[in-house]
């Protein structure tokens, strides 16, 4: 009955069988195993921007270009407050608000974006306190410019004249009339009663989008595995039952018509030939 398994047919049948269910383990394991490295990722990064608190904090210029390994680190830099922006559709603590960014500028001949705190509600310029007049020293957690469109950051275009939808060299240069650094300090306190903002991770640490793709894509890998084995299943159990019939002489045609015969009908008359009268 069983004789089918060695036909031609079926050994290509069982040698995809065989090959695709290692395959789809070893694919939704890579998968997890990606996943399960992003959440690494994420809490190692989340534990150096808390212990970056702690560190001492170095000159601005020392820790550039901003890296995962330096974003989160305490940098200080001294200059003068100079153009001051708003930065909208930022939330704190599950409230609605924006940030307030000065820029600061330095000896370099460059600007430091400072932001020195976030306020609740609509921007609001008048609601903005001044920034300290004269030279200042400003000690904050070092970031990286931010890139509009991602991590929740704005891709708006067309904002009032004083808003910036994203805090980044390429957005703030079009904005003030000199060179920018291509990073941003968030103060440790936040400046005049204002909400400090807290540093973030550095980008690609996080359980972002792609994060929970590789964890669904394990689960379409693993899913395949038990839908080859259940179409497998299912054409073996109707290669036995085709053979069981075959061994009954059932043939597929004789089942066919069988059910296709409409139920109690009834054989066929003979139709009689007409009986001959004699003529008159």
């Amino acid at each position: 009955m069983y004789r089918f398994l060695l036909t031609p047919r079926w050994w290509a049948i069982n040698v995809f069988l065989l090959l695709s269910i290692p395959f789809c383990v070893f694919m939704g394991s890579w998968q997890l195993g990606r996943f399960e490295d992003r959440v690494d990722n994420h809490r190692e990064a989340e534990a150096q921007v808390a212990d970056a608190k702690k560190d001492t904090p170095r000159p601005l210029d020392d820790l550039l270009p901003v890296t995962k390994a330096t974003s989160g680190k305490q940098a200080t830099a001294t200059g003068r407050y100079d153009t001051q922006l708003l930065v909208p559709g930022r939330t704190l603590d599950d409230k609605d608000g924006y940030y307030v960014l000065t820029l600061l500028r330095t000896d370099t001949g460059r600007a430091l974006p400072v932001v020195r705190g976030w306020l609740p509600g609509e921007p609001d310029p008048a609601k903005a306190p001044a920034p300290p007049a004269g030279e200042v020293t400003v000690t904050g957690a070092l970031q990286a410019s931010e890139t509009p469109g991602s991590n929740g950051v704005s891709a708006r275009s067309g904002l009032p004249q004083g808003q910036t939808a994203a805090i980044s060299a390429a957005s703030l240069i079009n904005l003030v009339p000199y060179d920018v650094y291509d990073a941003w300090v968030t103060l440790n306190d936040g400046d005049s009663g204002m909400t400090a903002v807290p540093a973030t991770a550095p980008g690609g640490t996080g359980l972002d989008l792609k994060a929970f793709q590789n964890l669904g894509y394990t689960a379409e890998w693993f899913a395949f595995v038990g839908f080859v084995i259940f179409m497998w299943f299912r054409l073996f159990r109707r290669e036995v039952e085709l053979a069981r019939d075959a061994e009954l002489g059932i043939a597929p045609t004789d089942v066919a018509a069988e059910s296709t015969e409409p139920a109690g009908s009834a054989d066929p008359v003979t139709e009689r030939e007409p009986s001959s009268t004699s003529g008159v």
